[in-house]
């Protein structure tokens, strides 16, 4: 969140390396320490970065991370995770030895139910927003009644939503939530399961999630030009991957360390092409999407390469020769280009998907970690399940969106 200070407070030799937009009293002076970003990608995001999370674990890096900004189904990860922080046991090392009982068998137990195709027609039948009942399903299979202040102090979980009011991000976490055009809630007492469902709120279906604020206190401090009704009122929230996908702005301006997990979907460049209007739309929607992800990639890229940041990026579409690591788990280019093609949707995946998708997690965290980012302890991978192992090809059971002439844009750890 910005203080009020004026824009020219940022040097402007730094906006040319800046992934996100910089508002008034922004610096780009990170302070140590690690940061994790979970993206958006629905059901196929979830278990990817549980992949992810298992490798960071026993590379002894999990307990290290200060921040973990998450957006739609990474935030499905992040929340299991931070709602069972507390009960993690870190041995001597650092590692969690009941990570899979924690964190894991809930996740995987999620992947196992349709909540998008219900909640729309609970909403439909209720007359209400089918992104609330999606917080409905979230609390009933996951989350319970756990809410945002039975989060740990650290490390800091941010779920990012986007504000259909105010165009920005709008960001829940244990310590507050709002956006910087509003001002901050301090202290937040809203249930995880909303704050997941407002991040995962996908257009249209499963969006706008409202939220009631006018019982609930700004802090006047952090008041912007904005901080009056009817924002202060009724916050509208739709998916944070529509504002920010790879959950970058929370993190990038405060910490040096950047991890950063991208499970979003790859860019069709055959797409779907045709005269009408509709499919033009669609069309237009995904170029301007591309467009963001590109630019912030490319420049979290150029600010590794500058050394302006330290980390490591892995994507669901990036060939895992791509790190040229000679250790690294073997996955064929046309295997990892498939499951960056398995559906996003939050229905039931088959245990093929699930095993598939955590081992791809896993391998592309590993050989991107390991290559780039000085893991505590470089210990050599193993598939997590090995009855899936990706190095023999796709399973069968894997059911992927077939486009024409996938090609994987260039993206670099």
């Amino acid at each position: 969140m910005a203080s009020q200070l004026p824009a020219e407070a940022v040097p402007e030799t730094t906006l040319p390396l800046s992934p996100v937009r910089l508002i008034a009293g922004d610096t780009v002076a990170p302070q140590p320490g690690i940061a994790l970003c979970l993206s958006g990608g629905g059901y196929r995001a979830m278990l990817f970065h549980l992949g992810a999370l298992k490798r960071l674990n026993e590379l002894k890096y999990l307990k290290r991370i200060a921040r973990i900004s998450s957006v739609s189904g990474g935030s499905i990860t992040a929340g299991a995770l931070a709602m069972n922080w507390g009960k993690l046991q870190f041995d001597a090392n650092g590692k969690a030895t009941n990570f899979v009982e924690m964190v894991e068998k809930p996740v995987i137990e999620q992947a196992g139910h349709t909540m998008d195709a219900f909640a729309v027609l609970r909403g439909l039948a209720t007359l209400g927003l089918a992104g609330s009942q999606t917080g409905y399903y979230y609390s009933k299979f996951l989350f319970g009644k756990t809410t945002l202040q039975d989060l740990p102090d650290e490390p800091v979980f941010i779920f990012n939503s986007t504000s259909m009011q105010t165009g920005v991000l709008w960001r829940f976490s244990k310590q507050y939530m709002g956006d910087y055009r509003i001002g901050l809630i301090r202290n937040p007492t809203v249930p995880l399961s909303v704050a997941v469902a407002a991040s995962s709120a996908f257009p249209p279906f499963l969006s706008p999630v409202k939220l009631n604020l006018s019982n609930l206190k700004f802090d006047m401090t952090t008041a912007s030009d904005l901080c009056k009704a009817p924002y202060t009122q009724e916050a509208r929230l739709t998916d944070g991957g529509v504002y920010d996908n790879l959950g970058l702005e929370t993190v990038w301006k405060r910490l040096k360390t950047l991890l950063v997990s991208d499970a979003g979907a790859p860019f069709d460049y055959g797409g779907i092409q045709g005269r009408d209007w509709p499919r033009q739309t669609l069309r237009v929607i995904n170029l301007l999407s591309h467009q963001a992800w590109s630019l912030r990639t490319s420049l979290l890229v150029r600010m590794y390469q500058s050394h302006e940041r330290e980390g490591a990026y892995w994507g669901i579409g990036t060939p895992i020769s791509r790190y040229q690591l000679a250790d690294s788990l073997s996955v064929p280019k046309e295997v990892s280009q498939r499951l960056a093609k398995v559906r996003t949707r939050l229905n039931a995946f088959t245990e093929e998907e699930q095993c598939s998708l955590i081992n791809w997690g896993y391998a592309a965290c590993d050989a991107a970690v390991r290559k780039f980012a000085r893991p505590p302890e470089p210990s050599l991978p193993r598939w997590p399940y090995a009855k899936y192992a990706l190095d023999q090809g796709l399973h069968p059971g894997v059911k992927v969106n077939e486009t024409p002439d996938f090609v994987e844009p260039v993206r670099s750890g």
